[in-house]
C-alpha cells in the first residue's frame, strides 16, 4: 500500500480500535485538527401541531416488491 493511501486509512473508524494502529495523543490530536462543520447540520424539522401531516408520514412498503 502507498503512503498516501495508507494515511487516508489513519483515522477509519473501522481500523482506530486496533491495537497499535495509531498511538491516543496522534489520534487526539488529529480529531483536534479537523475543521468545524456544525453550519452544515440541517436544523431539525419542527413537529406538526395537527399530529403530523400527510407528506411527512412514511410510505407503507408493498412485500415482494
Amino acid at each position: 500500500m502507498d503512503r498516501k493511501s495508507l494515511e487516508r486509512l489513519r483515522l477509519d473508524r473501522r481500523l482506530v480500535g486496533r491495537p497499535g494502529w495509531i498511538a491516543p495523543e496522534e489520534f487526539e490530536r488529529e480529531l483536534a485538527a479537523l475543521p468545524d462543520v456544525a453550519h452544515k447540520v440541517a436544523p431539525a424539522a419542527e413537529p406538526d401541531e395537527a399530529g403530523g401531516s400527510p407528506e411527512a408520514a412514511p410510505t407503507p412498503s408493498r412485500p415482494g416488491r
